[in-house]
């Protein structure tokens, strides 16, 4: 063992002594390397960034840039007479928005509201919507290049508003398509 750090002393004298000058040339060059921007990539691909959530089971996402916030689902008023898909309307930090079930939307199966469900705000231009979702996954960022145009059994209402499908079955919605069908605008001409 003595023996050991005998080696280790010789070592450590054996090793060249830097003086201040050499280490303050050394840490400004390192300095200089980490400072640089990160070269782009050639082979860098556009991506598009979403929220996904859940819904009737399966696994959908939005883009981020028309969520405006997400929230729990409460304080929901019912009002007579709407489309069956528009579940009423909630306020929401002063706004008084149209709350959406895309599941009735889309046709699919409903389980029904529960204190579990989420509350995700969606703007484009003008409209703003409350869409209710079963929960909330997070944001991630998809390859544009990896959306498929469809699949087989994204047929009927939602495939008119498909932006595509991940290879991991997250199907891509586009907001500004809902947000301008018809059968959400309300004419108030008479």
């Amino acid at each position: 063992m003595r023996g050991d750090l005998a080696e280790s002393r010789q070592s450590k004298d054996a090793s060249p002594v830097t003086d201040g000058e050499d280490i303050k040339r050394i840490l400004k060059e390192r300095a200089l390397r980490l400072a640089k921007e990160p070269e782009a990539s050639a082979q860098s691909v556009p991506c598009l960034e979403v929220l996904s959530f859940m819904l009737a089971g399966e696994r959908y996402a939005i883009e981020a840039r028309c969520v405006t916030e997400t929230m729990p689902l409460r304080n929901l008023t019912y009002l007579p007479g709407l489309p069956g898909f528009i579940l009423g309307i909630a306020n929401v930090r002063g706004r008084i928005l149209s709350v959406m079930d895309i599941k009735k939307f889309f046709d699919l199966p409903d389980s029904g509201l529960t204190d579990l469900h989420k509350l995700i705000v969606v703007r484009h231009g003008t409209m703003e919507v409350g869409i209710v979702a079963d929960g909330l996954l997070g944001i991630q960022e998809i390859p544009k290049d990896s959306l498929q145009p469809s699949l087989p059994t994204l047929t009927g209402v939602r495939e008119n508003y498909l932006a595509g499908v991940t290879d991991t079955g997250t199907i891509v919605l586009q907001a500004e398509k809902i947000l301008s069908d018809d059968r959400i605008l309300v004419n108030d001409e008479g």
